[in-house]
């Protein structure tokens, strides 16, 4: 039986109209102790997710739906701040593809076929970062300067939790996406120094230099709005023209 960390067994939505692999995929992920329920189309799962009955602990998502794909279902679930931990499944499998899932808001992607033992393997990752997720109890951080544990960060008032997946900015909490939470750790793990779009690729999403690097601006602009004052002058997360991005927790003043 598989319990969450309260004592209770996880609950999962599967969405995928392939009535055969759905039926497929819910036995195995009972036969592993989950609770799985199973739609076949977007607007219902968005209709479960948004205004639940139910309390579902991850999202097992197809691209390929009828009505609203799953690229839609995921963005709309992001832009109502719902952060269900989300597995996304296709049969595109192209590096675009995948960029696009995740600037979509996926958490997790996998290509279709896969292998059941490493959709388990997804499924229970994507769980226990739920659990890393849930609100931290209070925990002391240094007075200024980028300091503290090497999950948690803290600069010009601002904080940022790799652990639990959030940045306190503004008077504001913003739940972060796994790789939002990765892109933004690269970021601040070579502050102050550029780094190029090239090794963003390689180095956080493991992908040739030939992938189409826009997502990867789409994601700055986003990771912008959560952590700088005034996003369209950033003074932070700063363009380094002809070559990438910059993280600087300290910048001087203008």
């Amino acid at each position: 039986m598989t319990l969450e960390p309260g004592g209770l067994m996880a609950r999962i939505l599967v969405v995928e109209d392939e009535e055969h692999l759905a039926r497929g995929l819910q036995f195995n992920l009972e036969a592993e102790g989950y609770v799985v329920d199973v739609t076949g189309n977007g607007e219902d799962a968005l209709t479960r997710l948004l205004a639940p009955a139910v309390a579902y602990d991850a999202l097992v998502l197809d691209v390929m739906l009828p009505g609203k794909d799953g690229f839609t279902v995921a963005r709309e679930l992001r832009a109502a701040q719902n952060y269900i931990p989300l597995l996304m499944l296709t049969a595109r499998s192209r590096p675009e593809d995948v960029l696009k899932g995740f600037e979509s808001g996926a958490d997790d992607y996998l290509p279709k076929p896969f292998n059941l033992d490493i959709l388990m393997a997804r499924v229970h990752g994507l769980l226990r970062r739920k659990h890393w997720a849930e609100p931290a109890r209070s925990a002391s951080t240094a007075e200024s300067g980028l300091s503290g544990a090497p999950d948690r960060i803290e600069f010009e008032g601002k904080v940022v939790d790799f652990e639990h997946l959030r940045v306190e900015a503004n008077g504001k909490v913003v739940q972060l996406t796994v790789m939002e939470v990765e892109l933004l750790r690269y970021l601040v793990k070579n502050a102050g120094r550029p780094v190029s779009r090239k090794a963003i690729l390689e180095d956080v999403w493991e992908m040739h230099e030939d992938t189409d690097t826009r997502a990867i601006d789409n994601f700055i602009v986003r990771l912008r709005r959560y952590i700088e004052d005034e996003p369209a002058r950033p003074r932070h997360l700063t363009t380094v023209r002809g070559l990438g991005y910059q993280f600087d927790p300290a910048p001087k003043p203008e």
